[in-house]
């Protein structure tokens, strides 16, 4: 009897963890629905899945003590699940963060012209539709230059060189007009 060790010090300090364990879960061996009656939503979930998990291992935890094969038990499932609701409740707790996308819209115009370039019909409306939109913005640009020049305050000389500059523009104007008008019956007849 002398090779058999004296396990009563584990003994005791087992069964003094046990009574320190149990202390612990009192509060959840209570009106476990009453504590949670005063709680918000997302920490009722938090209290009920970590009340489970708590279960689930101790019973986990006696499997294993009894020499049973706890990896192939019920309870081990129930433990997988419960960890599941962890996963659960922090994505509640955490929101996505918002999305930062940005359409290149240069990579979408030449993507949209490599695919609609077999359709004749459609690229010619979409060849003139670019270019309406690039005289819109060239105009628009020319007007942004003039207008500070006809806003300032100049003498006779300089009144006469600024209608010398409206009237060529507007020479441009019309240019640029019948230009387009050509493209597009040339286009039209092709």
């Amino acid at each position: 009897m002398t090779d058999v060790k004296d396990i009563t010090p584990e003994l005791d300090r087992l069964d003094s963890q046990l009574d320190d364990l149990e202390e612990a879960m009192k509060p959840l061996l209570g009106d476990l629905q009453e504590m949670s009656s005063q709680l918000p939503l997302l920490d009722k979930a938090k209290l009920y899945s970590l009340t489970a998990y708590a279960i689930e291992s101790l019973l986990f935890s006696s499997l294993k003590l009894q020499g049973a094969d706890a990896q192939n038990h019920d309870v081990f499932t129930e433990l997988k699940r419960v960890q599941q609701y962890f996963a659960k409740i922090k994505a509640a707790e955490e929101p996505e963060a918002p999305r930062n996308m940005t359409v290149n819209q240069e990579a979408a115009a030449r993507m949209l012209r490599s695919d609609l370039a077999d359709n004749k019909q459609v690229s010619n409306k979409l060849a003139e539709k670019i270019a309406a939109e690039r005289a819109k913005a060239l105009l628009k640009s020319m007007e942004n230059k003039k207008r500070p020049a006809e806003d300032s305050p100049q003498g006779s000389a300089g009144s006469s060189t600024q209608a010398q500059k409206s009237k060529k523009t507007k020479k441009d104007k019309d240019k640029d007009k019948s230009n387009k008008k050509k493209k597009k019956n040339s286009k039209d007849s092709a």
